[in-house]
């Protein structure tokens, strides 16, 4: 009877949380390490990043993965990830593929600065250094897809000189990783809440960029959240950039957190992506609006609020 009257308190919690649709065995199983259980897999790849629930989960990156996957999540990644031990990522990527998550974009940033709008020997010697390195991470752990950051600007230099720089230094990358199939992902930022100076703010710079370089490898991501922050229009950007979009971030605005916390209209946007065939690793690149185990746990129940076929 005890066993029971657990299991029916277990199941009642997860409900009040947003969360059902899982035997109950599951759910009493689950509900002693963590208190939410939900199978379901979700339509689109939305994948959280390996800290995202460390309040229920913990800090341990192989817990994270168990979590995520626990959720129905059908995807993670770690930004971060290059700075591991090289037994950690295959651990990582190894847990990953058992749980049937896969793995999206590390990221592949230099340190900071004007690296990729000069053209020097030595900054060159850096971006090199960099795409080896990203190089190595993808032969232990299969992922094909690694972000750059292009840093900030040079206040001495043109714009149309940087961006020439920044060309080819893109085309200098695209050599190195080329015959891998490692593609690489440039990111524009917002400077008007985050990122002051930097180079790359807009969806347009940044296809005109893809263009110039002209190599599969070259791609873009659109940040939803910085480009609400920059341009808006978020629907026709992504369907202006369509071809060179390599990787979309998430979060809204304002207060860069999770689903349904600001002005985006993420259930539109999710449809549009789920209409579009979108089949690639959506990155949960944002924080969360309420602390604890609780704001976790509605960083979850946003996502199913979104969903496609939700």
């Amino acid at each position: 009877m005890e066993r029971r009257i657990f299991i029916k308190n277990a199941a009642g919690s997860i409900a009040l949380a947003g969360l059902s649709g899982i035997a109950t065995e599951t759910v009493a199983k689950t509900a002693m390490q963590s208190n939410v259980s939900n199978k379901a897999k979700f339509t689109l790849k939305y994948a959280p990043t390996l800290g995202m629930f460390n309040a229920n989960a913990g800090k341990d990156p192989i817990d994270n993965l168990k979590f995520i996957a626990d959720q129905g999540f059908r995807a993670a990644y770690d930004l971060g990830l290059i700075g591991r031990p090289p037994a950690e990522q295959e651990k990582i990527a190894n847990e990953a593929k058992r749980l049937g998550l896969e793995l999206g974009q590390f990221s592949l940033k230099t340190a900071g600065g004007t690296h990729f709008v000069l053209s020097n020997k030595e900054s060159k010697n850096v971006i090199k250094e960099k795409m080896l390195a990203g190089l190595e991470v993808q032969k232990r752990t299969g992922i094909n897809k690694g972000l750059i950051v292009l840093g900030n600007c040079d206040p001495k230099l043109h714009m149309e000189y940087q961006t020439a720089n920044v060309i080819e230094n893109l085309r200098m990358c695209c050599d190195i990783v080329g015959e891998s199939g490692l593609e690489l992902v440039m990111e524009p930022l917002n400077t008007l809440i985050n990122h002051p100076g930097v180079f790359l703010t807009r969806t347009t710079q940044a296809k005109v960029i893809c263009v110039a370089v002209n190599h599969p490898c070259c791609k873009m991501v659109n940040d939803l959240y910085h480009q609400q922050v920059t341009e808006g229009n978020l629907l026709s950007n992504l369907e202006l950039c369509w071809d060179y979009i390599g990787s979309i971030h998430i979060g809204d605005n304002p207060g860069r957190n999770e689903p349904t916390t600001g002005e985006i209209n993420y259930k539109n946007i999710f449809k549009y992506l789920h209409e579009r065939k979108y089949n690639e690793v959506i990155s949960l690149e944002h924080g969360q609006s309420k602390p604890g185990k609780d704001g976790e746990l509605a960083i979850i129940k946003a996502y199913r609020e979104v969903d496609p076929d939700a």
